[in-house]
This record gives C-alpha cells, sequence and structure tokens, in this order.
C-alpha cells in the first residue's frame, strides 16, 4: 500500500493471495488492510488536502504529465500483471495502457480550464463570482475489467482539481493497481497526495465503509457492479457525501432495416466480444428488425465462429480467459435457461473452464433469464423486433442504461432513435464499447449517475461555490 508518501505493509502484518485465473497458480500477494490501514490513508490525503489545493494548475499539470509517461515506461509490466491477474490479452492490456495515459494527459490539460464566471447581480456595486474550488480527499474505488483504464479514471481528473486521492485497488489486480501508483509516484507528487490500499475479499464491505465514514473523505466514485454501488451510496448517504457510480450495463445494438449489415456485424462482434464481454458498455442485446434478422444472423454467426479463445499467454486469439469460474457457471446458467426456453445457440455455447468460445443465442424473450441480467462473459443475446418502434421499446426495456447503438444508412433516421433511447451513452454506427478521454462518461437507471471525462469531470470533483465582493455602501431594509 502507499499511505502518506510511504510504501506500507498492512499494520497487522497480513497479505492476501490472488490466483491466475488461468493456471490457478498464485498471482500476487499483496497487503490486506484492516480498518486502522484505510483510516491512516484518509487522515494521510486529508492532511495533504490544504497544500495540493493551492498548488497552481501548471504545477499540477507538470506533474500529471510525469505521470502520464512513468504509466508508459512500465508497459511490460503491466501487460505482466494483466495476464497473470484477469487472464487479458497481451492486446486488451496494452489498450488499457494507452487510453489511460491519455486519460491523465487529459486531465493534465484541464487543470487551466477550471474555471468560474462573473453573474450580473441587481444590486448595485456587488461584484458576484461563481468559483469552482477543490472539495478535499476523493476516495476512488476501481474494478478488474478494464483495470489500468478505470484506476486511473478513478483519480486522474480528481488530481487535476486539486483533490488528494484514495485508490481502493480491486482484489482481483492488487499489482496492476499497485502499479499505477507507482507511476504516479515517480512523477513526484507531494506525500499524502496520492494513497492506495488493498484489502482481502473478505474485508471489502468494512475496508470501503471506514474510508466511506471517514470525515476527511468528501466524495467518492465508484465503478462496478450496481448491487455494490447502490451499498455504497447507501452508506454515502449517510453523511450526505456525494457519490459518483458507473455501475452495469445490458447495452442495446439496434440493427435497423436499412442497415449496412457487414458494418454492424464488426461492430457487434467488437461490441460483445472485446475483452470476453467484460466491460460495462458490451453488446448484451443485439435488437434486430425482423427484416434483415436472418440475413444479420447468418453473417453474426459466422463472425463468431471465426473468433477462437485460448491461453492470453499464448497471444494467438482475440479471446482469452474470463476473470474467474464463477463467471463460467453464470454464464452457462443463462445460456442453459434460454436454450430451455426455445432460444437457439447459433454460435458457441456453455464451457466448463475459463477459456469460454463467442456465443450467441437466437430467439431471446423476455421470459428469459439472458434478456435481462447482465452476463459479463463472451455471450450475447439476439432479440427480434417487429419495425424500429417496436427495436426502441425493447431497447428501453431495461433497468440499465450506460451505452447504446444503432445502425442505419440514415443519420438522421439513426440521431432519431438515438434520442428516444434511454441511456447515458449512444453510437449511431459504432459499437457500444468506445470510450475517450475528453467525453462525458455515465450512465442513467440502474448503471449510475454522474459523469466522468472532460468538463463534466471538473463538475464532479470541484465545488461550486458563490462569492461576492461589495464595492459601494449597502442599503438594508432594518
Amino acid at each position: 500500500m502507499t499511505i502518506a508518501g510511504e510504501q506500507k505493509s498492512a499494520a497487522s502484518g497480513r497479505t492476501f493471495t490472488r490466483n491466475n485465473p488461468v493456471t490457478g497458480e498464485p498471482a500476487t500477494a499483496a497487503a490486506a488492510a484492516g480498518i486502522e490501514d484505510a483510516r491512516a490513508a484518509a487522515d494521510a490525503a486529508g492532511a495533504a488536502a490544504a497544500a495540493w489545493g493551492a498548488t497552481g494548475p501548471n504545477a499540477r499539470r507538470a506533474l500529471l504529465g510525469k505521470a502520464a509517461a512513468a504509466l508508459e515506461a512500465r508497459a511490460g509490466d503491466f501487460v505482466a500483471a494483466m495476464m497473470s491477474e484477469t487472464g487479458s490479452t497481451e492486446g486488451w492490456a496494452r489498450f488499457n495502457l494507452m487510453l489511460a495515459a491519455g486519460m491523465v494527459r487529459e486531465a493534465a490539460a484541464i487543470t487551466t480550464q477550471i474555471g468560474g464566471e462573473v453573474i450580473p447581480s441587481d444590486h448595485p456595486g456587488k461584484l458576484a463570482m461563481a468559483l469552482r474550488e477543490p472539495v478535499g480527499p476523493i476516495l476512488g474505488i476501481a474494478p478488474w475489467n478494464a483495470p489500468i483504464i478505470l484506476g486511473v479514471r478513478a483519480i486522474a481528473v480528481p488530481l487535476a482539481c486539486g483533490n488528494p486521492v484514495i485508490l481502493k485497488g480491486s482484489e482481483l489486480c492488487p499489482r496492476t493497481h499497485g502499479l499505477i501508483i507507482e507511476a504516479f509516484a515517480e512523477a513526484g507528487f507531494p506525500a499524502g497526495v496520492v494513497n492506495f490500499v488493498t484489502n482481502a475479499p473478505e474485508d471489502a464491505g468494512e475496508i470501503v465503509g471506514a474510508l466511506i465514514d471517514h470525515p476527511a473523505v468528501r466524495r467518492i466514485n465508484f465503478t462496478g457492479s450496481t448491487a455494490v454501488g447502490r451499498i455504497i451510496a447507501k452508506r454515502a448517504a449517510e453523511h450526505l457525501k456525494p457519490v459518483l457510480l458507473e455501475l452495469g450495463g445490458k447495452a442495446p445494438f439496434i440493427v435497423l432495416d436499412d442497415a449496412d449489415l457487414d458494418e454492424a456485424v464488426k461492430a457487434a462482434a467488437f461490441g460483445a466480444f472485446m475483452n470476453q464481454g467484460q466491460i460495462c458498455m458490451s453488446t448484451e442485446r443485439i435488437i434486430v428488425v425482423e427484416a434483415v434478422a436472418d440475413a444479420f444472423a447468418e453473417k453474426f454467426a459466422a463472425k463468431a465462429k471465426a473468433m477462437p479463445c485460448g491461453d492470453p499467454r499464448e497471444g494467438k486469439t482475440p479471446l482469452g480467459a474470463v476473470v474467474d469460474q464463477r463467471t463460467v457457471g453464470h454464464v452457462n446458467a443463462l445460456i442453459e435457461d434460454a436454450l430451455a426456453k426455445g432460444a437457439t445457440a447459433i454460435a458457441g455455447g456453455t464451457s466448463e473452464g475459463v477459456l469460454m468460445c463467442a456465443t450467441v443465442i437466437d430467439g431471446v424473450t423476455s421470459e428469459m433469464n439472458l434478456y435481462r441480467d447482465e452476463s459479463f462473459g463472451p455471450i450475447t443475446a439476439m432479440i427480434r423486433a417487429k419495425d424500429e418502434a417496436d427495436a426502441i421499446r425493447l431497447a428501453n426495456d431495461s433497468e440499465y442504461g450506460l451505452s447504446a447503438a444503432v445502425f442505419t444508412r440514415d443519420a438522421g433516421r439513426g440521431l432519431r432513435v438515438a434520442r428516444q433511447v434511454r441511456s447515458g451513452i449512444c453510437h449511431v454506427n459504432g459499437p457500444t464499447v468506445a470510450d475517450e478521454p475528453q467525453m462525458p462518461f455515465g450512465g442513467v437507471g440502474a448503471s449510475g449517475y454522474g459523469r466522468f471525462g472532460g468538463k463534466a469531470g471538473i463538475d464532479a470533483f470541484t465545488e461550486l461555490r458563490w462569492i461576492t465582493i461589495g464595492t459601494e455602501p449597502g442599503h438594508y431594509p432594518i
């Protein structure tokens, strides 16, 4: 762990082990923090808040620029850590690093964009201003599935806005998240500005609870499951602390009757099977208008069958391993339930191990668990719609609302449909999986609230204050 600028073991001396999901062998041993350690990290962030908040924007920019370079210098270490801890492919690890470095550089660029405004006042001689100021220590909680991207996203813009941070690393990739902190430490951030805590899986609830409860922590951002997001939001609400939540998804991918089917197939395959479908934006529901459903199904099944899975250490296949055997059991159960209720597997099927093949289930209906439940695995449901209006209805028939996509040759039609889909993100003629550092990223409904990215991140991680200066004598009614 990193607390107050020093690498530390847990006060208790406890550690925990993360095993390689492919081999079952130990991948990482990490510190298992106790409540005492969590409080120490929050104390350190609190102690650093005033000085870091007063640090000039160009000084913050320079440190973030150095952090981006330090991240890129650790490319080999990041690849090795992600492959051993999460079973990812080398390609996915390198993409993570590329986007994460871009996020840090975007954060560096916005340090001088944290502005305000002068607002006309009705009172003569009064100068009224709206100012954005640091809020204080930010707790960032990042998951394992895109660990460099999401670990960096949890802390980069908060730091740019003048806030100290505490990164609560994932129990499934403590080494990967630890490498991020090593890069920021090398960049030269002052002691206590960047803190890092890891914990054993069984201790997650009490560690996160202690961090949320600590008076120094002012805001929380969490990326992960909707179930855990609800717990975090409730705990933070007890202290009236704002939370930014980026949670689960069940992304719809609408294929209209005038779509370029070849382009739609490419985008759907990428969205459904990149990182074995373990992305919050993964294409979980392909909603195809009946007029082109058979033609799309034939093309898409062929594409899925041509995407083999294999040992990520060998680097010969587009699909690697899912993160654990629990994911295997969950995906298998969704397949078996759908097939038992009348659906058809047009590619793939159940698996015994973590090397799961790309699976497409056609004829999915609302009676099947696959219709509603997030799979977070290499499986996608194909749902047939009567027409455009029915496709929109089906897309909105979900508690989730993170990402979506619409394919049509008519851009105006695509925009019209996109405006009717309830989601925080929607792409016309593009995949559901997409991210850029400067874009407002987040969802609605069970996918959470608040936005990461660019100027939206400034809103999330600063306090907007109204300050006035009176320049003439006041006149009061009493």
